[in-house]
């Protein structure tokens, strides 16, 4: 298969690195092409995958591609589709730019830059069944896919494509909480990422809902449920959802 991404910034990037470790694992037979403003970013993924192409020049880039992810910022969306509009038939189009629309685009996906590391949580939008199939296979080499109707696109967007950041802000906020303890930031962080991967992979292994797998930690009179309670005192749960809303508005 072979795969255009035009735009090398941090989700452009995280999808290039993520496809090209999946090639390199033998997962796929991926031949993928690259472009980026400058010369310097493209011979930065040259030095650390040497078998990637990589071109300044987007019209030829997308020449011999069967499948083009455009990964560059919304308002850029509409001038590189009228670059590359003619060398676009038969090609299936796929942008991963958030609320950016064309007609020349045939899959809008969201993933996130957990994508790099094959950890990606993707939203595909169920709105061409003829490329969705292909794309479907493409992003699920770097992590988990599922298909949506668009009324759902921007809830996984703030879900997963803006959800990882939160997610991030919760973790240093435990090491904040932990340095205050008495621990250095590193070893606060150390601890706070290992407890946030048994806690997922307690739920992925066992399909508890995380509340009953709280049960499980919670002594009537102890110390887990006050330091819980404080969290409801505090608005936590109403806090993570008007975060997620947010965005939506």
């Amino acid at each position: 298969m072979k795969i255009t991404v035009i735009g090398a910034g941090n989700m452009g990037g995280a999808l290039i690195k993520g496809w090209a470790k999946a090639a390199q694992a033998g997962k796929a037979d991926l031949d993928i092409t690259l472009t980026a403003h400058t010369q310097q970013t493209l011979d930065k993924f040259s030095t650390l995958y040497p078998e990637l192409h990589t071109l300044l020049n987007n019209r030829e880039a997308v020449k011999d591609a069967d499948i083009v992810v455009l990964a560059v910022k919304p308002w850029l969306i509409d001038s590189v589709v009228a670059e590359i509009a003619d060398n676009l038939d038969g090609k299936i189009v796929v942008s991963v730019a958030a609320n950016a629309r064309n007609e020349r685009i045939n899959i809008y996906a969201m993933p996130n830059i957990g994508a790099e590391f094959g950890q990606s949580m993707t939203f595909i939008e169920r709105n061409d069944q003829n490329s969705i199939i292909a794309v479907e296979e493409l992003f699920s080499l770097v992590g988990s896919v599922m298909v949506v109707d668009q009324k759902h696109m921007g809830a996984g967007m703030m879900m997963a494509g803006c959800g990882i950041a939160y997610v991030m802000r919760f973790l240093r906020a435990m090491m904040e909480g932990g340095v205050e303890m008495g621990f250095y930031p590193k070893e606060a962080q150390q601890i706070a990422m290992q407890t946030m991967e048994g806690a997922i992979t307690l739920l992925q292994e066992t399909g508890l809902h995380p509340e009953a797998a709280i049960d499980k930690v919670t002594t009537p009179g102890g110390v887990t449920i006050k330091g819980l309670n404080e969290l409801d005192h505090a608005g936590f749960n109403s806090a993570v959802i008007r975060c997620l809303k947010a965005g939506l508005k």
